[in-house]
């Protein structure tokens, strides 16, 4: 099928064939009939890609100190091998949708095949999306007019916020698109309207529509309004303007009444002067998207609605409020329309888009449903380890592919199929895909890496090993003690290999410590300082992300593990939760060990930036080893060794080295797999101790 996209790099608007999506749990597939485009967010992100470097810095300033503590603690070229990485992605564009349903997801019971939709799913011909963000069309509502619907909506939920009655005075400060729905939707609560915007073709619109508006640059502006409501100043402002100028926020504080609302549905310059709020008493509140519901995990992705009665407007319900004012003919967004442009002719779209209102996208002729392009015959040569690569997210970019780009990879799949092409197409890969079953079925893949969010790993792991590949999983292997035991089973019948993402052993730092102090009985104490994650990361929902210390800290058990030499019998795990922290950032996980070592792994969230990420102490028989960061190895009471330097080291490539080495040669595991499941359970571990609040031996 056929995608637009934004090249961040080069500032380029692509279209893209790319595998049709499959249809996810929660989820319906929709192929798409019109999109329309949101000119003002379209072209803000096509004018982000085009800047240079220096621009898109200062466009985004509050990341220069995040990258500034990035290069502290990895260095300078690190970072910007990341930052690269970063710039170098494909960002689909659009986000008003309509279609039809080709496809029914696991518990979706709300949607039948060949419903008609809107949806916020991008410019594409097919898009999968979860049932919250979709709502039926009504019959007499055309595709085209259904296009409007969630870009509609981003302006109602600005009105909500603002809450103006009837016969209420409401300016609307930018006329672009969202402005001009904004404002028809105000006119049809019964308020009257002033626009103010700049260009004289959108006041034109406006004023056919029975909206008073006015040039921002007007002579009397603030005096002209305050005497067209008898000197009280508008009820309500609503900014739906794009700028960066801080004198939209001001004009608003000034036009306003005393005691009146400015809500900013649009993006402007903040810097506010307290005087003009301060003397008015003004209320200031900033409207995120199309409503309740935007970006929470558990509404959007989960399908969990919020009551009624608790919320009255999701942002599906404004998605169905749209719909129904556009069956009635309460709205009309005809008049809108500047442009259709056909899918294959999408360059006219975007070469100018300051001069149009909306353009509609058309997708002419049948749509391709294949889930790949795939080449046909062997692709490598029958010595070659030919790989498979499930997943194309950030570990998949920044780290997996820059280290393995020269290997036989033979196919790359990501579920929406964008990411896998744009990186088969950087790294040569032969075969990108959405269905990673198809890289199962291939013969020819000898071993899959798994690279997904965390919750779809043991599944993928049991099925890559049913088919006869080996695997590599990044890690946790599992996220619940039944999914563990399956894939034992699976991995005791398949006669493969499993491999898991441990790769701090194989870092020169650890091996060096493990050759200093062989088989002794020693003590590990590991800090983490692994930064507070945003409440709403999906690493934080105990059935997506598993948390953080069944997510990451199972890389420090490991780590522990191999050092010793040992397997943990023990676990106890302390924790507590600060305000605002979701789930558990902040713990001490004990471990006993089978031959009396000790490790303590205490994992933080809530430590400075710019100290090191990770230091691990060793102590055994009257000897001391420090590493900071996996960059120094400080050795107290050693012969012949004081201290190894390097730049920072994590053993990634190291890994991948050995488990090549180990598929070729078919020696032992570069990970034993008892190893890897003796990690699982003590993270299992942990976690009930911290339920039971007591230690729980390891089975």
């Amino acid at each position: 099928m056929k995608q637009l996209a934004q090249n961040l790099r080069i500032g380029k608007t692509v279209l893209l064939e790319v595998p049709s999506p499959i249809v996810q749990k929660g989820c319906i597939l929709i192929r798409t009939h019109n999109t329309l485009v949101s000119t003002g967010t379209e072209r803000m992100l096509v004018e982000f890609s085009k800047a240079a470097f220096i621009s898109k810095v200062r466009q985004h300033p509050e990341k220069v100190r995040l990258v500034f503590d990035k290069i502290k603690t990895d260095g300078l070229f690190p970072t910007l091998r990341a930052l690269s990485n970063k710039l170098a992605q494909c960002v689909p564009m659009g986000y008003c949708n309509a279609g039809e349903v080709i496809a029914i997801g696991e518990g979706v019971q709300s949607f039948r095949i060949g419903d008609r939709v809107v949806s916020n799913g991008p410019h594409a011909g097919v898009v999968c999306v979860p049932v919250n963000l979709a709502a039926k069309i009504p019959s007499n509502v055309t595709y085209e007019d259904a296009s409007f619907t969630v870009v509609a909506a981003i302006g109602l939920q600005g009105i909500r916020l603002l809450g103006p009655q009837m016969g209420d005075t409401v300016v609307v400060i930018g006329l672009g698109l969202i402005g001009l729905l904004t404002a028809e939707l105000l006119t049809i609560n019964g308020c009257r309207v002033i626009g103010i915007e700049p260009d004289p073709h959108k006041r034109y619109i406006a004023a056919e529509k029975g909206i008073t508006v006015f040039d921002p640059s007007h002579e009397n502006l603030e005096t002209t309004i305050n005497e067209s409501t008898n000197g009280i100043g508008a009820d309500g402002v609503l900014i739906t303007a794009a700028s960066e100028s801080n004198g939209i926020i001001s004009l608003a504080a000034r036009i306003s009444r005393k005691r009146g609302k400015v809500v900013l549905v649009g993006s402007v310059g903040l810097k506010i002067n307290r005087a003009d709020f301060y003397e008015k008493e003004l209320t200031f509140q900033v409207s995120c998207s199309y409503g309740p519901g935007r970006y929470d995990q558990n509404y959007e992705e989960n399908g969990v609605d919020y009551p009624v009665g608790l919320v009255r407007w999701t942002e599906n319900r404004n998605f169905c409020a749209i719909l129904e004012m556009l069956s009635s003919g309460a709205l009309n967004v005809k008049s809108l329309i500047s442009r259709r442009v056909a899918l294959p002719d999408f360059e006219s779209i975007y070469q100018n888009l300051n001069h149009h209102i909306a353009i509609l996208i058309d997708y002419p002729g049948t749509v391709c449903n294949q889930k790949s392009c795939r080449p046909s015959g062997s692709l490598f040569p029958p010595t070659e380890v030919v790989t498979g690569i499930i997943g194309a997210g950030n570990y998949v970019r920044s780290t997996l592919l820059p280290l393995i780009k020269n290997a036989s990879i033979k196919y790359i799949a990501s579920a929406g199929g964008l990411h896998a092409t744009e990186l088969s197409a950087r790294y040569k890969i032969p075969i990108a895909t959405a269905d990673y079953h198809e890289i199962l079925r291939d013969r020819e893949v000898d071993l899959v890496i798994i690279a997904t969010r965390h919750d779809l790993h043991s599944q993928m792991v049991v099925d890559a090993l049913k088919a006869n590949t080996h695997v590599f999983v990044e890690k946790p292997l599992a996220l619940f003690p039944e999914d563990l035991e399956e894939i034992i089973k699976t991995y005791e019948k398949s006669g493969k290999s499993l491999s898991v993402g441990f790769n701090r052993r194989f870092s020169p730092h650890s091996r060096k410590i493990k050759n200093l102090l062989g088989g002794s009985v020693m003590h590990v104490v590991i800090t983490v300082n692994a930064g507070h994650i945003p409440a709403q990361s999906w690493i934080h929902d105990r059935l997506v992300g598993g948390g953080r210390i069944l997510g990451e800290g199972c890389h420090f058990i490991d780590l522990i593990s191999y050092l010793t030499g040992n397997r943990v019998v023990e676990v106890c795990m302390n924790a507590a939760q600060e305000p605002g922290d979701a789930g558990l950032q902040n713990a001490n996980i004990m471990l006993r060990y089978a031959n009396g070592s000790t490790g303590i792994v205490n994992y933080f969230s809530n430590g400075h930036r710019s100290y090191s990420k990770e230091r691990v102490e060793v102590y055994s028989g009257g000897r001391t080893l420090i590493l900071d960061d996996f960059c120094r190895l400080t050795g107290y009471g050693f012969k012949g060794f004081s201290s190894l330097k390097t730049a920072k080291d994590k053993g990634h490539k190291e890994q991948f080295c050995r488990l090549w080495e180990t598929l070729k040669t078919g020696g032992n595991p570069h990970i034993d797999f008892h190893e890897i499941v003796n990690t699982t359970r003590a993270t299992f571990a942990a976690l009930e101790s911290y339920e039971k609040r007591c230690w729980i031996q390891v089975p």
